[in-house]
């Protein structure tokens, strides 16, 4: 199991947070701009579902199903799922809702957040971050 951000210290981290399901679709519009830029070759890129905490029956059966959409490997190393109080978490990044993903450059060296954002990562927000 890894933790976020203390496993990454080799190279800064994208993380995107995804709280609904249907973030998928912007989870992958985001990875597409990052991969199209070559991000993921200077950065850690993760995909991060947020869930709120439950029983661990439902946390091994939620995981499983993910397991069984994410069929792609390298989709697979790049997803880190948490269970946790989702508003004390959404609070302490001071993300006011869960209507859209939320993303955060994190430093590997300091572990402080160097930009964020929400909604999808377009090619401005790679060009503003990354450039």
């Amino acid at each position: 199991m890894k933790t976020v951000p203390d496993d990454f210290t080799d190279k800064n981290l994208v993380i995107i947070t995804a709280f609904q399901q249907w973030h998928q679709s912007l989870v992958n519009q985001s990875m597409a701009a990052l991969q199209a830029a070559g991000v993921d070759q200077s950065h850690h890129v993760l995909e991060m579902p947020v869930i709120r905490t439950s029983s661990k029956f439902r946390q091994m059966r939620l995981d499983g199903i993910m397991r069984a959409a994410f069929k792609d490997p390298v989709i697979r190393s790049r997803t880190i799922t948490v269970y946790l109080d989702k508003d004390l978490f959404r609070r302490s990044l001071e993300i006011p809702n869960e209507d859209t993903l939320h993303w955060f450059v994190v430093d590997h060296a300091t572990k402080s957040i160097l930009e964020r954002g929400e909604g999808p990562i377009t090619a401005d927000d790679v060009n503003r971050c990354f450039r």
